[in-house]
């Protein structure tokens, strides 16, 4: 790299969210200060977040700045401020790269110096519009179609996402890069054996079990794996973790009326350094979700070494490569086919080993390694464009 670069970025849910989008914000955010510690890394939030993860990137490096409103008026109106505000504390940087992190990007970006970067991760709202409330399908497709039209360079999670983008948005494919997401380091140095055990106490998990990690709503598709519950040869136990929904009461009713509800297990607010010991104690990894940006629990189980079966139609086979297992969503009867060749049996063994093994290296193009010199070319591609 041939002069240090100004990097700064949305940290709204960096430091406040707690899964999905705030997990891949404070992975972007610490990623790029530790691979290229000699830039410079601003973080704009509109309000000092307490998210633990978040605290911990800021001590651990030193080359990130964090910049608030300082106006009494923004301070009071913080959520408008990084959509309309934020604009004169971007213009106080010079040669500044601005990258929107989770799908936007201020209104007024166009207004500042600033070269402009927006990751989009989804457009599920407009591929399943009846998951979405009508006021937020509104907001949502408007600030993400703002964003692309704005941004000077677009990255998309997935092939998949990139063919949304151009196709309800009509954006130039050039425009977009791919640049897939990784999983925090925790799901690849392995877990303790004291660790698993009081993981496995401390919520009363069975010996052995399926797993289905996500939020627990109707487009993930939860409901699919109880339903196959009773036919499965084996009556083994599945653990959901997720945030509790209406879908829920719909999973938990099903179960019920299934005569399953005591193989059911549902987990609500497992704190984060938790997952990868249960990923470790499950079986089978099962995500059976209609539609996907990329799929990151997917990556997460095939590192901590669990088999993965997942549904077709969106980019899974994307996130899990050639040797996990792929039925279609509303196919019970596949998902059991699936299940009983997978299941730690005598006769499974063989099946188990390579999966694990060929998928675990399929997965590692999702290095953090890689994905900071793709965004770091990204970067450097819109200065080198700024100068010419």
């Amino acid at each position: 790299m041939s002069r240090t670069l100004t990097i700064a970025f949305d940290g709204k849910r960096a430091a406040n969210n707690k899964t999905g989008l705030g997990n891949y914000s404070r992975h972007i955010i610490n990623l790029l200060a530790k691979f290229f510690p000699d830039n410079r890394y601003i973080v704009f939030l509109p309000k000092n977040g307490k998210n633990p993860q978040f605290q911990a990137i800021l001590g651990e490096n030193r080359n990130i700045e964090v910049v608030t409103p300082t106006s009494r008026f923004w301070k009071k109106f913080s959520s408008l401020w990084r959509v309309f505000g934020i604009r004169n504390e971007i213009s106080a940087f010079q040669d500044i790269i601005y990258h929107g992190l989770s799908n936007e990007l201020p209104l007024t970006i166009k207004k500042t110096p600033a070269k402009s970067v927006v990751t989009i991760h989804d457009l599920i709202f407009l591929r399943f519009p009846q998951y979405y409330k009508f006021l937020d399908r509104k907001i949502y497709s408007y600030k993400f179609r703002k964003s692309c039209q704005n941004a000077d360079q677009i990255i998309a999670v997935s092939e998949c996402t990139k063919r949304d983008i151009v196709e309800f948005f009509g954006i130039e494919p050039d425009k977009i890069s791919v640049i897939y997401q990784g999983c925090d380091k925790v799901f690849k140095s392995e877990s303790d054996s004291d660790t698993m055990q009081n993981v496995k106490r401390k919520y009363n998990l069975p010996d052995r079990f399926l797993l289905n990690v996500g939020s627990i709503e109707e487009r993930k598709n939860a409901l699919l794996i109880v339903k196959t519950l009773p036919i499965l040869t084996e009556k083994l136990p599945l653990v959901i973790i997720g945030k509790r929904t209406k879908y829920t009461s719909k999973i938990e009713k099903a179960a019920n009326d299934l005569g399953v509800s005591g193989l059911l297990h549902i987990l609500d607010k497992v704190p984060f350094e938790d997952l990868a010991p249960i990923y470790r104690l499950s079986e089978v990894f099962i995500y059976p979700s209609r539609y996907e940006g990329f799929g990151i629990p997917i990556i997460e189980a095939i590192n901590c070494g669990v088999p993965v079966i997942a549904a077709t139609g969106s980019c899974l086979e994307e996130a899990g490569g050639p040797d996990c297992q792929y039925v279609n969503p509303d196919d019970g009867n596949a998902l059991a086919l699936a299940i009983e060749r997978t299941t730690d049996k005598p006769e499974n063994q063989d099946y188990r080993r390579n999966s694990i093994a060929k998928s675990k290296e399929y997965v590692k193009r999702f290095s953090e390694e890689k994905q900071a010199e793709l965004l770091m070319d990204c970067y450097i591609g819109l200065e080198n464009n700024a100068s010419s």
